[in-house]
């Protein structure tokens, strides 16, 4: 039995283009999880399309934030 990922199939949104920087390895990083998330739900992403999802899910269980009535 394969181990989830913490961030499931992703649904379908409306979008905003942004621009981050970020370091190599970090974005590194975000390739191999975006391959990854693409063989474990058989649909083809790229890391960009994960990085909102990521963040929403950062932002959702972020107690401090949560605590102090910020979302």
């Amino acid at each position: 039995m394969a181990t989830k990922l913490k961030l499931g199939p992703l649904p379908k949104t409306v979008t905003l283009k942004v621009t981050v920087p970020m370091p190599q390895a970090l974005m590194d990083e975000l390739e191999r999880y975006a391959a990854t998330h693409s063989q474990m739900y058989g649909e083809k992403v790229d890391a960009a399309a994960l990085i909102p999802h990521m963040l929403a899910r950062f932002m959702a269980t972020d107690r401090g934030f949560r605590q102090r009535g910020l979302s």
